[in-house]
């Protein structure tokens, strides 16, 4: 529970006060809390207990949840023996041949093995989150979520002399055109407009067959499906780092990580994978203090169901501050100026001054993280708006002046 009067100064309450102007702030909602981990004093809140669309501010839950259940190394399947036969299931682990971290690991330990058997039914997700936007299927960033991913669940088209698909599964269903949309809604059939210069990547429907399949073509052997695994003892392949998962997630807001990240946890709690366990896991135990409860039903925030207060985002990060080694955690989050959704913003000099991580959809834009000031102190802050006309440079540039303010002058 985080503790502490109200304890800002009448020069920090008037420079925030005057930051916000009516001009700007007038006709939005905006919470803020600002927050000494080591005096445990609050330095400034307005709105703080009030519940916000938090958009992907969700990820710090997320974050914390995987560093809470998550081992170091990624759990990469779960798989046993029985006579001949491997038997294996996902974990919803993300890395698998993903565009970005191409890890094989799971590719390497199954072409030793000449007879494998894949369990898809421990998934009892849905594909898409509660409240995600229909339209949104044929991003990037609404990928679907699934028990066995592979290739990051997307289809990577690009051109140079020839047409590149990868996975080349996918070759036959790609026609070279421009179209409203990349993918029809209810098939894999996807378009490509040739004028296109940059490479697309587009989510592919996920089945059993086509899941299968995939596996198939990348071990270079059949694969049988089975209803669910002959044992209740299951072994599980390392895979590569968590934390590399969790910092592309944090600093690139990656929505397709954080959903899977969510479903890791799951796995390390049940052998179901559904994302409801390890939300209600960490609500009901390393989450239970909190004065506000969100209503938090995805890992990514793409959802505007999820409600989070600016005051329930402190608690979470000064959590993480508490139990986590700095070095670590400030290196997982985005960085004023420097890396991130943030390094065209809230630069230092020289060093970077904010870790942090953003969360926007559509009116809404959050920040929250960690400030260093040049006295050395480290604040902990939520800065939360939602539902503004305004265009969001000129909201980030009257936060710019309030972190400015603390970091020259606490």
């Amino acid at each position: 529970m985080l503790v502490g009067a109200c304890a800002g100064s009448k020069k920090l309450d008037k420079t925030i006060n005057t930051a916000l102007n009516p001009e700007t702030f007038g006709n939005h909602f905006s919470g803020i809390m600002i927050y000494d981990p080591i005096s445990r004093d609050t330095l400034y809140r307005r709105n703080s207990a009030k519940y916000f669309t938090p958009a992907s501010n969700t990820k710090i839950f997320t974050l914390y949840t995987s560093l809470t259940l998550l081992p170091r190394d990624i759990p990469a399947i779960k798989y046993c023996n029985v006579d001949d036969t491997l038997f294996i299931e996902g974990t919803g682990n993300p890395s698998l041949l993903h565009p970005f971290f191409k890890d094989s690991s799971a590719i390497r330990f199954l072409e030793g093995y000449n007879n494998i058997s894949l369990n898809l039914k421990n998934f009892t997700d849905t594909r898409f989150g509660p409240g995600w936007a229909w339209e949104d299927y044929d991003g990037y960033y609404a990928a679907e979520r699934s028990a066995l991913p592979i290739f990051g669940n997307v289809v990577t088209i690009y051109k140079t002399d020839t047409l590149h698909v990868i996975p080349g599964y996918f070759r036959s269903g790609v026609t070279m055109m421009k179209n409203t949309t990349n993918r029809e809604i209810d098939s894999n059939s996807f378009y490509y407009d040739p004028a296109i210069k940059d490479s697309l990547e587009i989510p592919f429907k996920t089945d059993s067959l086509v899941i299968q399949e995939l596996l198939e073509a990348a071990i270079g052997r059949e694969i049988s499906l089975v209803s669910k695994m002959p044992c209740e003892e299951k072994k599980i392949l390392p895979g590569m780092p968590t934390d590399s998962i969790n910092k592309i997630m944090m600093q690139e807001s990656d929505n397709f990580l954080a959903e899977q990240l969510l479903l890791l946890a799951s796995s390390t709690l049940s052998d179901t994978l559904n994302t409801e366990i390890a939300i209600a896991y960490m609500l009901k135990n390393r989450l239970k203090d909190l004065k506000q409860p969100p209503r938090w039903v995805d890992g990514s925030g793409l959802s505007r169901y999820n409600l989070f207060s600016p005051e329930s985002m402190v608690y979470v990060l000064n959590a993480m501050h508490k139990e986590i080694p700095k070095e670590r955690l400030f290196n997982l989050f985005a960085q004023g100026g420097h890396s991130g959704t943030i390094a065209d913003w809230y630069p230092g000099n020289p060093h970077p001054y904010i870790y942090a991580k953003t969360g926007s959809l559509g009116n809404n834009h959050n920040i929250s993280g960690y400030l260093i000031t040049k006295s050395g102190k480290t604040l902990i802050f939520s800065f939360m708006n939602n539902h503004f006309k305004n265009s969001v440079s000129e909201i980030k540039k009257q936060m710019q002046s309030v972190f400015e303010w603390l970091r020259d002058n606490y």
